[in-house]
C-alpha cells in the first residue's frame, strides 16, 4: 500500500530524485511522506499529509547525501502523524528505513527492544527495523551483514530499504511486497514499489522475487538471498514512455485514463483478434481447455471476475467467483477447475493468498494481470496481460475496460460459441464505440442534477450487474457518497425500502430482451415511488419512457455493452466528485495497490 523509492549515484539531484519518484507513487498512499539522505550521518525530513506538506518543509531545510530513501504511506499501524510517517531512525540517529507491507511479529520483537533500553517514537511495526539493525552494528557487524541480520527476524510481508550513516549503499529486502530496481546510466541505480517511480530515468528495470537482498552502491548492484547467496538476475526492458504517467493536460489522473480507453482496449486486442477469420489468438492459454473456472479477486477486478464467470458460464462451462481474501481462509472443493486471479497491480495480497491456496491445493492457476513481471505473474502457472498501460488515479477505470476485454479473449479462446464471429466483431469496435461515447458523454449534465442526492442506487441484470456494482463503487470511492449496486431483481427483496425521490436510481438496460424487459419493470417499480431514474441504454427497450434522464451507449453486442455502459458511470462518480470538490485521483483512506491482507 505504501510507495517507497531509493537511489544511488545521483549525486547533488539525490534529494530531487526521491521527492520525483515520490510524487508518481502518491496513488499507493498519502497520508505522510519523508525521505532520508547519508553520508557521513543520516538526515531526515518527514511529515504527515500529502507530498506537499513535505516538500513546502523541505524548502527551509538543507539535506545533503550521496544516497537516500523516501516513503510515501498509506496508515496501518498509527494514525498519520510527523511520528509516524517514514523514514524511521535508531537511537542513535545513525539508520534510516522505508518499509511498505506489516511485520506480523513487531509487538515481540518491540518488547524485546525495550526492555534492552531502546526508545520508540512512533507506533508502527516498522520502528523495530532500525533498532534491529542498530544492535547488529554494535556487535561490530558490517552493515550489509546487520541489515540482513535483522531483516531474517522479521514476520510478515515487507519491502524495505535501508541506509546506514558513513556507508554510500541502499540495502534492500522484499517478502510478499513488491520491489523493484532501474539500472539506470552511468553509477545510478534506483529501486521503488513501481516502475513510474524512476521511469524518468530508465526504462531497464529487475524485479526482485521474494527472499531476495539487494545492494545499491557506487559499483552498480547486486541481488542475493538472504544467507548470502548470489543470485543472477534479468534486465529487463519496459515498454511504456514516462509521459504515460503524466496528465497530459487532463484535470484529473482519473478524467485522462477514462479518455484513455479507446486506445488502452486497442493494446489488450491487438495482434489477439483475427477480424477476417472471426476468432481470437491467446496462443498456449487455448489449450487449457478448462471443464471449470473459479474467479479469485477483490474490489473492481472482482467486479470484472463476476463479468467473467457469466461468459464462462453462458459458454456452458461451470464458473463462479469468490473474494479472495474469504476463499484464502475457506476455499471451497477445487476438483480440476482452473482458478484464475485477476489484480491490476499482480500484487494484491488478497489474490496472491487465493491463488497460493489453490497451488498448494494442486489447482492449475492463471494470473490476469496489467503488470509485467508481477509476483503474480511469477507465481501462478500461466498469465494473460490486459494491456492498459500504466494507470495512476486511485479509482481504477481504463484496467476495468480492458480487464473486461481481455476476459471476453479467454472466454472465447477457452469456450468457442457458435456466435463468435459476431463478438469478435463488437470487441473490434469497441475501441471506436467507447471514443463516439466520450464525444458525445451527457454524464456531466447528469451529474449536476443529482448532486447532492441523498444516496445513489445502480442496478442490471446479467453482463450489467457487474457494471451496477462497479458504478457505485466509482460514486463511494472518490465522492464519499452513499451508494449501493444490486441485482435489478433484488430491489423488491428489501432494497425498494430505501428508494425515495431523493435517490437516484441507474438503470443499465441494452437490447430488447426478456432481460431488459424485466429490469424496465423494475424501473417502474422506483418510477412508481417517485424515485428519479437515469437510464443507461441503447434505446432498443423502452426504458427511456419512464427515465427522468439518459446515457446514451451504441448497439452493440451484450458482451461490450457492458463495457461501454460502465464507461457512462465512470463519468458520473467523476463529474459528481469534482462537484463536490473532491481529491479525485487520491481519495481519502485509499490506495491503489492493496498489498497487505
Amino acid at each position: 500500500m505504501c510507495g517507497i523509492i531509493g537511489c544511488v549515484g545521483r549525486g547533488e539531484d539525490t534529494l530531487d530524485t526521491l521527492v520525483h519518484g515520490l510524487s508518481k507513487l502518491e496513488y499507493r498512499g498519502y497520508d505522510s511522506a519523508g525521505v532520508a539522505l547519508s553520508n557521513e550521518e543520516v538526515d531526515v525530513l518527514k511529515r504527515a499529509g500529502e507530498l506537499d506538506e513535505l516538500r513546502e518543509a523541505l524548502a527551509g531545510r538543507t539535506l545533503s547525501g550521496s544516497v537516500g530513501v523516501g516513503h510515501t504511506r498509506w496508515s496501518t499501524h498509527g494514525p498519520p502523524t510527523d511520528e509516524n510517517a517514514h523514514p524511521h531512525g535508531d537511537c542513535r540517529g545513525e539508520v534510516a528505513v522505508v518499509h511498505n507491507g506489516i511485520i506480523e511479529n513487531y509487538e515481540a520483537l518491540r518488547d524485546e527492544l525495550v526492555a534492552a533500553g531502546h526508545t520508540f517514537r512512533s507506533d508502527t511495526d516498522t520502528e523495530v527495523l532500525p533498532h534491529l539493525v542498530e544492535d547488529e552494528l554494535a556487535e561490530g557487524a558490517a552493515p550489509e551483514d546487520a541489515v540482513r541480520a535483522a531483516v531474517s527476524r522479521l514476520e510478515g510481508s515487507y519491502a524495505v530499504a535501508v541506509v546506514v550513516a558513513g556507508t554510500d549503499a541502499v540495502f534492500a529486502a522484499r517478502n510478499d511486497s513488491p520491489l523493484v530496481l532501474g539500472i539506470g546510466d552511468g553509477d545510478a541505480v534506483f529501486l521503488a514499489s513501481d516502475v513510474p517511480a524512476f521511469r524518468a530515468f530508465t526504462d531497464r528495470v529487475v524485479y526482485l522475487a521474494d527472499g531476495e537482498f539487494a545492494r545499491l552502491d557506487d559499483d552498480g548492484w547486486a541481488v542475493t538471498d538472504l544467507a548470502g547467496d548470489r543470485v543472477e538476475k534479468a534486465v529487463e526492458t519496459v515498454d511504456w514512455d514516462p509521459e504515460d504517467t503524466g496528465k497530459s493536460g487532463y484535470d484529473h489522473f482519473m478524467l485522462k485514463e477514462i479518455h484513455e480507453q479507446p486506445r488502452a482496449l486497442r493494446q489488450c486486442l491487438r495482434g489477439r483478434v483475427d477480424e477476417l477469420g472471426g476468432n481470437v489468438d491467446v496462443g498456449d492459454l487455448a489449450d487449457l481447455s478448462p471443464r471449470a473456472v473459479q474467479f479469485v479477486a477483490c474490489g473492481t477486478s472482482y467486479h470484472a471476475a463476476l463479468y467473467a464467470a457469466q461468459l464462462f458460464r453462458n459458454a456452458g462451462v461451470p464458473a463462479q467467483t469468490f473474494l479472495a481474501h474469504e476463499y484464502a481462509i475457506a476455499p471451497p472443493p477445487i476438483g480440476d477447475a482452473l482458478v484464475v486471479g485477476v489484480s491490476q497491480s499482480g500484487e494484491t495480497a488478497d489474490t496472491l493468498a487465493a491463488l497460493r491456496e489453490a497451488d498448494r491445493r494442486g489447482a492449475r492457476t492463471l494470473a490476469v494481470t496489467n503488470t509485467v513481471g508481477s509476483t503474480a505473474e511469477r507465481e501462478t502457472d500461466h498469465v494473460f496481460h490486459i494491456r492498459a498501460g500504466p494507470e495512476i488515479g486511485v479509482a481504477a477505470t481504463k484496467t476495468f475496460a480492458s480487464q473486461q476485454a481481455a476476459l471476453n479473449l479467454l472466454a472465447l479462446a477457452l469456450t468457442p460459441r457458435d456466435d463468435t464471429r459476431e463478438v469478435v466483431g463488437a470487441l473490434r469496435d469497441l475501441p471506436g464505440d467507447v471514443q463516439a461515447l466520450l464525444d458525445d458523454s451527457r454524464a456531466a449534465a447528469v451529474a449536476e442534477r443529482f448532486v447532492g442526492s441523498d444516496a445513489y442506487f445502480f442496478i442490471g441484470r446479467g453482463y450489467h450487474y457487474p457494471v451496477a456494482l462497479e458504478g457505485a463503487l466509482k460514486m463511494k470511492e472518490i465522492t464519499y457518497e452513499h451508494a449501493e449496486g444490486f441485482a435489478a431483481g433484488e430491489l423488491k427483496h428489501g432494497t425498494l425500502a430505501l428508494v425515495t425521490e431523493d435517490t437516484p436510481v441507474f438503470a443499465v438496460v441494452t437490447e430488447d430482451s426478456e432481460a431488459a424487459t424485466k429490469t424496465v419493470g423494475n424501473v417502474k417499480e422506483v418510477e412508481a415511488r417517485d424515485a428519479p431514474v437515469v437510464a443507461v441504454t441503447d434505446g432498443q427497450s423502452d426504458v427511456t419512457k419512464y427515465a427522468d434522464e439518459v446515457l446514451e451507449v451504441p448497439e452493440t453486442h451484450p458482451r461490450a455493452a457492458a463495457v461501454l455502459a460502465n464507461v457512462q458511470l465512470q463519468l458520473v462518480a467523476y463529474h459528481t466528485a469534482a462537484a463536490l470538490g473532491r481529491s479525485i485521483d487520491k481519495p481519502r483512506n485509499l490506495a491503489k495497490s492493496v498489498t497487505v491482507e
